[in-house]
């Protein structure tokens, strides 16, 4: 069905009985007596859009002027919001409706996403409404010198890293909660972020990035602060896929003179500030979580282990069947339509990794698979659909096949003459099979000539465009979800990609039939991008761009060889039998 996605009713604004009732007629739990269709007819009978519609205003009006304001805030609802401001403003003054009527909305959304019954999304939502109601109350605030607020951080993703969406979740949820946020952006060097801080005045600085190269920028930035004698200045919030509570709260607390904590997601930060700022302010009883303990005690004096010797190359086969590519050299392909890659989207990976669909810890509420089927399909169905009537996908790939030997840990791409052309470097396992890269291909004293494929794919830069001004609009829920489906896009059009490259070399055959065993790896070869376990160098990229001049394609190398859009991917696809994901480090 084609739906409009705004005009969806959150489950959680469903009566339970409603909700039980659908529930039980999509899984057909009939039961002697009890026909769930009949039961949702009787429920509905004589309902309207318009009725239900007014029946919630009708509620919503009922309730105190202070309880219906939470109640929009919680509800994520703008109707009448500007009227009711008004109302409470003739005895209110404007800071009091916030600190105590709008925040305290904002804590049971924080609470009820605790507790897993409010999704991401309608999270954000309810930001928007809290971001709306304190734009309308600006007017009438005075403006008092001096005064410090609940307190000011600094944000920013590391220097080398181009990703920002979690560091916006955090800005989008701390200045909603009566936080000042100074949002950096993206790849910001420390002394942009040092000198941010002390013209701000911030109590906190919060640092992002999802690379694992990111992972050592913050320990840097962090050794940085302490040769400035900064450190006791400003506590740390850190956050990104790449780190671990361990790696910040034991390795990294244990280098930082000041105090430094691992943020999970945007409410821990809250949690974290909140926290950070009473210590700070000397409120009675305030104090800062504990960290997270070593398993085992640290040695006062360390102890050499010593590597165990082992083979320059691992077990990998030797022996297999070498392919012949349809052509040497690279191929340029552009006006890729969704409808060619749409089915390689992993939905798995949208709902819950980027959208942040789950079911209530509790146990209690929809299962994640009725939220998929509420909420999830409706709203990705509605962007899919706007994406194209706006026009707002580029999809291109540049791709080709290049002649190719191995020498230890080295890949070396050939000219057509045998001479070498460039070669990559790749880190070796230190136990186990001690995997290479470079293993998965014919070494060069074999003298034979293996095949190594290379891609870059891109959706373009209109839809990161797009996500930039829906953030800068406050439409916080609409940038979640668009954001969270143009990376997901770039990752179907990889996956469909590398299927055709399977195809060309003549083991497409071999694939599984179903998408999900297709998501879980189960086909030939893999393909293995820049900066993550087993090929971890994003400097690599600069030689992988020389070989298939992505330019062409509308993407660019940045001078921290980061891909420019960020709806953009790369990769070296290996047809190897036995190669699987591993890190090498």
């Amino acid at each position: 069905a084609i739906v409009h996605a705004s005009k969806i009713l959150p489950i959680a604004r469903l009566e339970e009985e409603q909700v039980k009732v659908a529930l039980d007629l999509i899984y057909d739990r009939r039961a002697e007596g009890y026909d769930p269709l009949q039961k949702l007819m009787e429920l509905f009978e004589g309902v309207s859009t318009k009725s239900m519609k007014a029946g919630k205003a009708e509620e919503l009006l009922a309730l105190p002027l202070e309880e219906r304001l939470q109640r929009r805030i919680i509800d994520g609802e703008k109707n009448g919001l500007e009227a009711d401001l008004d109302e409470a403003l003739r005895d209110t003054p404007a800071l009091d409706i916030v600190n105590n009527t709008l925040l305290e909305g904002m804590k049971v959304v924080g609470e009820l996403f605790g507790s897993g019954q409010m999704q991401l999304p309608f999270v954000l939502q309810s930001a928007e409404v809290m971001k709306t109601a304190v734009a309308h109350l600006e007017p009438h605030m005075e403006k008092v010198e001096g005064a410090e607020g609940k307190g000011t951080i600094v944000l920013a993703t590391v220097r080398g890293d181009v990703h920002d969406i979690g560091k916006n979740l955090v800005d989008i949820i701390l200045s909603n909660n009566g936080y000042n946020v100074v949002n950096l952006g993206i790849k910001q060097p420390v002394a942009a972020i040092l000198d941010a801080a002390a013209e701000h005045k911030a109590d906190v600085i919060g640092m992002s990035g999802l690379l694992v190269k990111s992972t050592v920028i913050m320990k840097e930035n962090l050794q940085e602060l302490n040769q400035r004698q900064m450190a006791a200045d400003y506590p740390v919030i850190l956050g990104g896929a790449a780190l671990t509570r361990a790696y910040v709260e034991q390795d990294l607390h244990e280098i930082y003179e000041g105090e430094v904590r691992y943020a999970r997601d945007a409410f821990e930060g809250l949690r974290l500030m909140d926290a950070l700022i009473a210590v700070k302010r000397g409120v009675p009883g305030a104090r800062l979580p504990e960290l997270k303990q070593r398993r085992v005690p640290k040695r006062d004096t360390p102890v050499a282990v010593e590597e165990p010797e082992g083979p320059s190359r691992s077990d990998v086969a030797v022996d297999n069947p070498l392919p012949t590519p349809p052509f040497w050299g690279t191929r340029v392909i552009k006006g890729i339509q969704l409808k060619e890659y749409a089915s390689w989207l992993d939905e798995g990976a949208l709902f819950k990794g980027q959208w942040g669909l789950k079911q209530a810890r509790t146990g209690h509420g929809p299962t994640y698979e009725e939220l998929v089927e509420s909420e999830g399909r409706p709203r990705l169905r509605g962007l899919l659909d706007e994406l194209q009537t706006k026009n707002l996908l580029e999809a291109a790939v540049v791709y080709g096949y290049f002649p190719c030997v191995s020498k230890g840990d080295d890949l070396i791409i050939l000219n057509d003459d045998g001479s070498e052309r460039t070669r990559f470097t790749f880190p070796r396992q230190r136990r186990g099979r001690r995997l290479c890269l470079a293993d998965f291909f014919r070494p060069e004293e074999s003298g034979e000539t293996d095949v190594v494929g290379l891609q870059v794919v891109t959706v373009g830069s209109k839809i990161g465009e797009a996500t930039a001004e829906l953030f800068a609009a406050d439409s916080y829920r609409d940038y979640l979800e668009l954001h969270g489906l143009s990376v997901q896009l770039a990752e179907a059009l990889a996956e469909y990609w590398h299927a055709r490259v399977r195809a060309e070399l003549g083991f497409g055959g071999e694939d599984p039939a179903d998408v999900e065993d297709m998501f879980a790896l189960k086909y030939r070869g893999a393909r293995f991008s820049l900066g993550y376990g087993a090929c971890p160098d994003l400097e690599d990229r600069a030689k992988i761009a020389e070989l298939l001049q992505p330019e062409r394609i509308g993407v660019q190398l940045s001078e921290e060889f980061q891909l420019h859009p960020e709806q953009s991917t790369d990769a070296i696809v290996i047809h190897h039998p036995e190669a699987k994901y591993f890190n090498a480090r």
